[in-house]
């Protein structure tokens, strides 16, 4: 009888459903899905409601600016909060601050309050993401062990991505009768993932307690700068967000050239969250890639191929497609990212790393 390659060995070997195993990570996950699910439903609700008020291109850009200014300023301060302090408390303390925002967003839509301050909380739910978005980062590695933990986080991307299509497809039915309404809904789901992590019991984590000095929060650039592998794929993944994101334009694709509606800019906005879907199963299904800077290359170069013929586009569903074909491609990039970033860096550092 011949004997089976290590190859066809490891591949029979292959849990696609091992983090799903473990219950503290299916607690997590859901909750984690059921607030994406909201925010997602608040960024359909957000493009189509300040763009129906002004007409103008230029409201779609500074949406994009309030929400991309805290991320940049925030970063090294909220990575290192993620690596001195409690992280499920930092997660519920933003899951709380993005409650009151999105609240706050309801208000002023259904009353017609100025832009102005539309922005402005904007901004602040920005900033109130960004503090809990590296410690949510850093704790998937206290819910699974190492061995598991590029399934979790391929199952993480799968979870993301089905929200990215339920979201965006509930938000083009809500914002139909009451765009006020999409906003409270993320309110109520941003708690509820608050009050489930605050009943959920988390693993201990092992980190060095370092003083607060300027040394300590630069620590992750540091890092970074010598971990070449990290650094070119960060460096990758920030030519594609900078150059490639077509998203915060889907207003003017779905209203002023494709001209397809409420409901039409929806499928837009939930086309590359298919995609990713579609190669996220792909990925939890097959082996872990053998080589996957290789893996990584050929994502982000699809990625600028799809983005480019995207915007030549005046089809409805050739549109569709280029949007379906980047988020596919920019999923592979996630997963290889993400993965080698936690596997390579400390405990004690996954925060300002992330």
């Amino acid at each position: 009888m011949a004997q089976k390659s290590p190859q066809s060995s490891a591949a029979e070997k292959h849990d696609p459903y091992a983090a799903f195993r473990i219950p503290n990570y299916r607690l997590y996950v859901l909750g984690w899905f059921i607030a994406m699910l909201g925010t997602r439903i608040q960024s359909i609700a957000i493009g189509w409601d300040m763009y129906q008020r002004t007409g103008e291109a230029l409201s779609l850009g500074l949406v994009g600016l309030a929400q991309a200014l805290p991320t940049m300023l925030l970063a090294l301060p909220s990575g290192y909060l993620a690596d001195r302090f409690d992280r499920p408390r930092l997660v519920m303390i933003s899951l709380v601050a993005m409650t009151c925002t999105s609240l706050g967003l309801a208000a002023l839509s259904y009353a017609g309050g100025s832009n102005f301050w539309m922005y402005v909380l904007l901004a602040l739910d920005a900033s109130a993401v960004m503090i809990g978005r590296p410690a949510r980062v850093a704790l998937l590695p206290q819910l699974v062990p190492k061995e598991v933990f590029p399934n979790a986080v391929t199952w993480n991307t799968s979870m993301m991505q089905i929200s990215g299509v339920l979201g965006p497809a509930l938000g083009g039915i809500v914002i139909v009768y009451s765009v006020p309404m999409a906003y409270v809904i993320t309110a109520s789901t941003s708690l509820w993932f608050a009050l489930n992590l605050w009943r959920f019991d988390f693993q201990p984590d092992e980190r060095k307690s370092d003083t607060v000095s300027f040394q300590t929060l630069v620590a992750g650039i540091k890092f970074v700068r010598d971990a070449k592998l990290i650094l070119t794929m960060i460096t990758l993944d920030l030519f594609g967000v900078l150059l490639g994101g077509a998203v915060y334009l889907l207003p003017i694709y779905a209203k002023d050239i494709l001209q397809v509606g409420e409901i039409g800019f929806s499928w837009l906005r939930a086309a590359p969250a298919v995609g990713a879907f579609v190669m996220a199963i792909l990925m939890v299904y097959l082996p872990p890639m053998k080589k996957a800077g290789w893996g990584l290359l050929w994502a982000v170069a699809g990625f600028g191929v799809a983005t480019i013929i995207f915007g030549v586009s005046t089809n409805f569903w050739l549109s569709f497609a280029m949007l379906f074909f980047t988020g596919a491609f920019d999923n592979v990039s996630m997963v290889v990212r993400q993965t080698m970033q936690q596997l390579l860096t400390p405990d004690e550092m996954r925060g300002r790393v992330s």
